[in-house]
């Protein structure tokens, strides 16, 4: 397979390069907000049952429901947006893209849950996990489709999308590819 590289080759590094720096910047922030020790007199007990910490946040006054499901959802809501940026890929399925950003999420949602039952005053929150991911999903549902499809647009030659040059020549050739041919070499009887 004939792979071409193409003008737009150093863009698309500093797309992905600058999705990764975002990300983890965004993941470092995440840390330290999620997993420092808070200095509490009491701690609420930690949350398995799916939907009772977002009852108990509906049954308070609207506006302080409003915040606090808000930040659940808000908290990990930028990975729905840097993951697939972080990838870099134009030309990918858009359901394939969304679960495995959600799953990306929801997975990395776990790992603070779970590191959070060594930190003080932190407890376990199902959910946060069930918010976290949700964030992750509308973001992800929201931006990343009708941004793929304008750029897209403005790269209709597929210049720095190498997955769609590869594509192209295999369909051309065939599913078994080119027969290799050496010359003066004649076929076997």
């Amino acid at each position: 397979m004939h792979v071409r590289h193409s003008s737009d080759g150093p863009a698309v590094i500093r797309f992905r390069a600058a999705g990764v720096f975002l990300l983890l910047a965004h993941l470092l922030f995440v840390c330290w907000l999620t997993l420092r020790p808070l200095d509490v007199p009491w701690v609420t007990a930690a949350n398995f049952q799916p939907f009772a910490g977002i009852r108990a946040d509906l049954a308070l006054d609207p506006a302080e429901a409003v915040r606090r499901i808000g930040e659940g959802l808000l908290l990990l809501a930028p990975l729905g947006i840097l993951l697939p940026m972080a990838g870099g890929r134009l030309l990918v399925s858009p359901w394939a893209s969304l679960a495995r950003t959600v799953a990306a999420g929801a997975l990395i949602s776990m790992a603070i849950e779970l590191a959070q039952t060594g930190v003080p005053g932190q407890v376990v929150d199902v959910d946060s996990l069930l918010l976290n991911t949700s964030g992750v999903a509308l973001a992800h549902l929201l931006i990343v489709p009708l941004s793929r499809s304008r750029l897209r647009r403005g790269n209709r030659a597929g210049a720095g999308d190498l997955s769609r040059i590869g594509a192209r020549s295999v369909r051309a050739e065939g599913p078994q590819g080119s027969t290799p041919t050496i010359t003066r070499v004649g076929i076997a009887p």
